[in-house]
């Protein structure tokens, strides 16, 4: 990997953990409870929070979109969610749950000079997205910043973050890896266990099948791990995905770039260390 295209990554696992706090903290919960969503398990509100961007979508889009859940699963939640809530209420829930989440998180910090630096560094990047073919940070990019300097980051970490998840999704299908294939070869070089994969809603058939058509393919060896090939395959996936995540990042000079490393690495430590966020996920960080 170059270094420039390292630094690109070094952004995303810095910023990933900002934005997904939105799934996860029970201030958003208990605003999307009041819309009247279910929250015994955290999926209702996670299709709504993020879909709601796009408008009112319908299942067929919001699979095309996410691209690694089993439509099957979407289907049991869009666009079911619109006779919850609609999406501008969702949105405006996002924005009181992440505002209320952050304060939890990060107290009086948010009201600091550094924090107001990162936000503003952020949405430079941000605002250097190009949104061609990208539905999600399409939909994104085209919301109200919020005035708080606190959801600005916020914002800016999520159109970043899901800029970098549609071109992610490029590179799947550039490679020829379909959305359940892309699992199963993520789950071949380890990224995460099996188990974590279920979670997408995939049936044990349609796994094994995805990784016969793996297997003949050389991706993967008979046990599901992933062959030379394989790995070469997928690594040309990550270092696409990195290429094409990189633009937004010629919005800043170098030393602003540093600078927000600088100003978002303890703000990443305070995420981390609240326990809010799984350990192991679906995203392979750290294993990519």
């Amino acid at each position: 990997m170059s270094e420039e295209l390292g630094r690109v990554r070094q952004m995303w696992h810095l910023l990933e953990p900002l934005h997904a706090v939105l799934y996860y903290a029970p201030e958003v919960f208990d605003e999307v409870a009041a819309l009247g969503y279910e929250t015994g398990e955290r999926w209702p509100s996670y299709f709504a929070l993020r879909s709601a961007p796009l408008g009112s979508p319908g299942a067929r889009q919001v699979a095309s979109a996410f691209y690694g859940f089993s439509p099957r699963m979407v289907a049991e939640h869009v666009p079911a969610a619109w006779d919850v809530a609609a999406p501008d209420k969702v949105l405006a829930a996002r924005l009181r749950g992440i505002d209320r989440a952050y304060r939890t998180i990060f107290g009086d910090n948010v009201d600091s000079p550094e924090f107001a630096e990162a936000a503003a560094l952020a949405r430079r990047a941000a605002e250097g997205v190009n949104t061609e073919g990208r539905p999600l940070a399409a939909a994104n990019a085209e919301l109200p910043w919020p005035d708080a300097p606190h959801l600005v980051l916020w914002q800016a970490a999520t159109i970043l973050r899901e800029h970098r998840g549609d071109g992610h999704i490029a590179a799947l299908l550039t490679a020829g890896l379909d959305p359940v294939e892309a699992l199963v070869s993520f789950a071949g070089i380890g990224a995460a266990p099996v188990e974590t994969f279920t979670s997408r809603g995939w049936s044990e058939e349609e796994w094994s099948a995805a990784r016969e058509r793996l297997v003949a393919r050389g991706l993967l060896d008979a046990d599901g791990a992933a062959t030379e090939a394989g790995r070469e395959l997928r690594a040309e996936v990550e270092r696409r995905t990195d290429e094409l995540a990189a633009a937004p990042w010629a919005a800043l000079a170098d030393e602003d770039r540093d600078r927000l490393v600088e100003l978002l690495g303890p703000l990443w430590v305070e995420v981390l260390g609240t326990g809010l966020l799984p350990g192991v996920t679906t995203l392979g960080i750290g294993k990519v």
